[in-house]
């Protein structure tokens, strides 16, 4: 009896030794399967646009859709900051200089600072929280303090980006919050990138910070892969009609490389996918340095785009001829016509229906104000953007819930629109007031 129990004991351990033995399996086999599977799926996404750019040179090592038009989401920042390290660098602003919260950017969405209306911030303090805890409404404030308003400073941030060759990109806000006008490609978002470092190297170090302090409250990077070795700085961003994306710059036996990675599926794909291409453009590198020809498609078993891939605008100094931005006096307005004739041209652009695969619908506001001028009572209008439908936030609610978001949404954006109209036309009334008394 006690054998035979002993036997049957024995006989049950094996069998469930044998069970857990084939899941055990099943499960690395399926792990092993699944990991690349999603690293390789994310090259056939819709929304999936990828560039590597050997950072010295801009030479385009791999291209996949880079010149596909995209939503930046909170890569806009990058500009943000590089038109603040311009104005650090020619002495219009200081880092010790205030950089006030107004309604405005305080009604950001989130990420946010957790600065209320009317307080203040150094702009050292500024670029930390932009750059690392990606603060939307401390990007409206820079974008004020620097332009006078967001607006004016978004046409900037467009001639800019037309002077650094970034051909396809327009900005029409200062931190990337869901506008079906502001995008975008990979190609450009590399440019700009390189132009950073170019530029103004002094102030790239804020993109590598792993965490800044602020009000006693410490915010971490939402890069990750700061925290890996080589890596060292730019920006992350995500939105639900952009998806998520980062530019990432890494450094490896002295060469530099600027991986962009947009519309990945998740942070973590995301992340994932710009290690796999890093990891492969290093290796080109290197095997070039040792007289083998090869490319990163062919490492990683993924076809670039087909063609030559154009270089001219990769140096950064592509572009319109002639064209040179200025900062906005926001009392005596523009010095010189160009930031104006940009903004018209914009007024008349954004009528326009966006471009193709991107969702939303836009109309322009106008709002006048009656000023005295040479004795007479005179009509000032201005025109002002609004965004009707906000498919990018309301894309994916259905039925009675989404008709309802729409309508949330165009209300609140063109509340902004007319307030920001009416400031407007009260700055232009008064800037011309001023050049008659003169």
């Amino acid at each position: 009896m006690i054998d035979l129990a002993r036997g049957g004991v024995h006989r049950f351990f094996q069998g469930v030794w044998r069970r857990f033995s084939a899941l055990l399996a099943a499960l690395i086999i399926a792990a092993g399967a699944f990991a690349p599977a999603s690293a390789q799926g994310l090259f056939s996404q819709p929304r999936y646009a990828a560039i590597v750019v050997d950072a010295s040179t801009g030479e385009v090592l791999y291209a996949k859709r880079a010149d596909a038009l995209r939503y930046p989401a909170s890569i806009t920042k990058i500009m943000t900051l590089y038109l603040t390290f311009e104005a650090l660098s020619t002495g219009r602003l200081k880092m010790s200089d205030p950089v006030f919260v107004s309604a405005h950017a305080n009604a950001q969405m989130p990420s946010k600072s957790p600065l209320r209306t009317g307080e203040s911030l150094t702009v050292d303090e500024a670029i930390r929280i932009v750059a690392v805890h990606s603060a939307n409404d401390i990007a409206v404030a820079l974008a004020e303090k620097i332009g006078g308003s967001e607006q004016r400073f978004a046409a900037l941030m467009t001639l800019r980006a037309q002077e650094l060759g970034m051909a396809n990109t327009r900005f029409v806000n200062a931190n990337g919050v869901p506008d079906p006008r502001q995008v975008t490609t990979a190609r450009d978002i590399a440019i700009l990138s390189r132009a950073v470092m170019r530029d103004y190297p002094q102030y790239y170090g804020y993109f590598g910070l792993e965490e800044c302090e602020l009000r006693g409250k410490v915010f971490s990077n939402h890069n990750h892969l700061l925290r890996e070795p080589g890596y060292d700085g730019f920006k992350t961003g995500f939105t639900n009609a952009a998806g998520y994306n980062l530019s990432a710059s890494a450094v490896r036996d002295g060469r530099r490389l600027i991986t962009v990675v947009l519309g990945g599926s998740s942070a973590a794909i995301r992340d994932d996918n710009v290690e796999t291409l890093m990891n492969a453009g290093f290796d080109v590198l290197r095997k070039r340095a040792l007289g083998e020809h090869t490319t990163i498609a062919a490492n990683i078993s993924e076809p670039d785009d087909t063609g030559p891939i154009q270089q001219g605008v990769e140096q950064g100094d592509g572009g319109r001829q002639g064209l040179s931005a200025v900062v906005v006096d926001p009392v005596h307005g523009v010095v010189g016509d160009q930031l104006a004739a940009e903004e018209r041209k914009l007024d008349i652009a954004q009528a326009d229906a966006p471009p193709p695969g991107l969702r939303g619908r836009v109309a322009v506001a106008r709002s006048c104000a009656v000023v005295r001028r040479h004795g007479r009572r005179t009509t000032v209008c201005a025109r002002s953007p609004r965004v009707e439908v906000a498919a990018a936030d309301c894309g994916k609610k259905t039925g009675r819930a989404r008709r309802a978001c729409v309508r949330s949404e165009a209300s609140a954006h063109i509340r902004t629109a007319s307030a920001a109209s009416g400031r407007a036309a009260k700055a232009k009334a008064r800037a011309h007031h001023h050049h008659a008394e003169a």
